[in-house]
């Protein structure tokens, strides 16, 4: 039994190739399940986003189970199985495990401590449960890596600082007005960086949002996706003296905001201040704008000396979740050692009841006139004596569970005891291995 994590990511593969090795949402179901079926294959997660493919698996063998997770995924995507391996990542054992750890704490993304990562983890995770794919291990694990990410992420400040230009365009906003939910807000500019920009603003509570661009369908287009409003550029100087904060993304070769337009709708402004955020290069907005009264100008050099800064910060807030993670591992290991253990105390101790139970019947035939008082006492110290006597059996039992020849050891305590325990880590019955009869109750 061995843990393989196989990875594409930003660091392995360029966006471009990326993009051909994504999985669709209403296509992960069914590759979890061919995976399942492929040799080696015990159990497994498939996780896919805009920046990594990766695959989870329970292998009984190290290199068969990498070359058919390798070969799934090249059939899966068109690829010859060599390019599958010069873009991928192969981490096993307790690799695997730290990998997990690292990717679901934000530790290994491109904006690192993002928490969207550890949502996808648990929805690839829970995804892989529904289709029956998971068992003893991926169940505890994949548990055990979401639990500590949610800790790490409650006890530092690894996601409380902005590190992406969107975002902290976002956040230098709350810095002046404080709460922005009651805010009107203009977004100019209708790509990449101006969803974010928007999708920032949302997620802040922002409700009255207006998207202006130079094409107009592309503004449309952006603000019908997410439910808010548009206008034509030539609506701008109109727009400006009703809003709060702009935020300026295009390609323009010009300024889209000038100072002789701010000196033109300062009459006629409703608001006290204004947040003009520029992360366009070229700008977008006259640099000396801010010296009208009341507004507030930012470029993307602002806006990345606090990116920097808080960069540093969420460095020193990975640098405490990198020491929890040997932890966590040393933890996965313990309890993995335990599944071997576990089965053999559990036989002992039911053997030892039956004995207890049967002596139990014995003095009843003998002794039919007990009391129910007289009974409990006398099943109430037996039991002690059974426990007593388990305690130093039991003890040495766990710890086998660290020695090199565990299972041997284990095989000659059953044989002292006359006892027959369970196989520690049974795999899954694939599906065309379970008889006909019963193949309806996985559907």
């Amino acid at each position: 039994m061995h843990l393989i994590a196989v990875s594409i990511n930003h660091r392995t593969a360029d966006v471009a190739l990326r993009e051909k090795v994504a999985f669709k949402d209403d296509a992960i179901r069914s590759a979890n399940v061919d995976l399942f079926e492929t040799k080696s294959i015990l159990e497994n997660v498939i996780l896919s986003t805009c920046n990594r493919t990766e695959v989870y698996a329970v292998a009984d063998q190290i290199h068969t189970g990498r070359y058919y997770i390798q070969r799934f995924l090249a059939r899966s995507f068109g690829f010859d199985v060599e390019d599958i391996k010069e873009m991928t990542e192969v981490k096993v054992g307790d690799d695997a495990v730290n990998h997990l750890l690292h990717v679901t704490s934000g530790l290994d993304s491109v904006v690192l401590g993002e928490t969207q990562i550890l949502g996808q983890i648990r929805d690839a995770f829970l995804l892989a449960q529904e289709e029956d794919t998971t068992g003893t291990i991926f169940n505890h694990l994949f548990k055990q890596a979401i639990t500590f990410a949610k800790k790490a992420h409650n006890e530092t400040d690894i996601a409380d600082n902005a590190v992406s230009v969107s975002y902290a365009a976002v956040e230098l906003s709350k810095k002046v007005f404080g709460k922005i939910d009651n805010k009107q807000a203009l977004i100019i500019g209708a790509g990449d960086m101006s969803e974010l920009s928007l999708l920032n603003l949302i997620g802040s509570g922002v409700t009255d949002i207006t998207v202006v661009n130079r094409t107009l369908s592309k503004a449309q287009k952006l603000a019908m996706k997410h439910h808010v409003k548009f206008e034509s550029m030539e609506s701008l100087p109109k727009l400006l003296a009703n809003v709060d904060i702009v935020i300026s993304s295009t390609s323009s070769d010009e300024y889209i905001v000038t100072n002789d337009m701010m000196r033109s709708i300062s009459t006629e402004r409703k608001s006290d201040s204004l947040v003009l955020i520029d992360i366009a290069v070229p700008r977008d907005i006259e640099p000396n704008i801010n010296t009208v009264q009341d507004v507030f100008n930012y470029d993307v050099d602002d806006l990345k000396g606090l990116v920097d800064a808080n960069l540093r910060e969420r460095q020193i807030a990975a640098n405490d979740i990198m020491q929890r993670i040997p932890g966590e591992i040393v933890a996965h290991n313990e309890w993995v050692s335990m599944l071997g253990v576990v089965p053999v105390i559990r036989a002992l101790r039911e053997k030892a009841m039956n004995i207890q139970e049967d002596t139990m019947n014995s003095i009843d035939r003998k002794l039919p006139a007990l009391s129910e008082r007289e009974r409990k006492i006398i099943s109430k110290h037996t039991k002690s004596i059974i426990n007593q006597m388990l305690k130093d059996p039991i003890k040495q039992a766990k710890e086998l569970s660290n020695d090199r020849n565990s299972n041997e050891k284990l095989e000659l305590f059953q044989n002292i005891f006359d006892i027959e325990a369970e196989q520690a880590y049974e795999p899954k019955k694939r599906r065309s291995e379970v008889p006909t009869s019963q193949i309806l109750s996985f559907e």
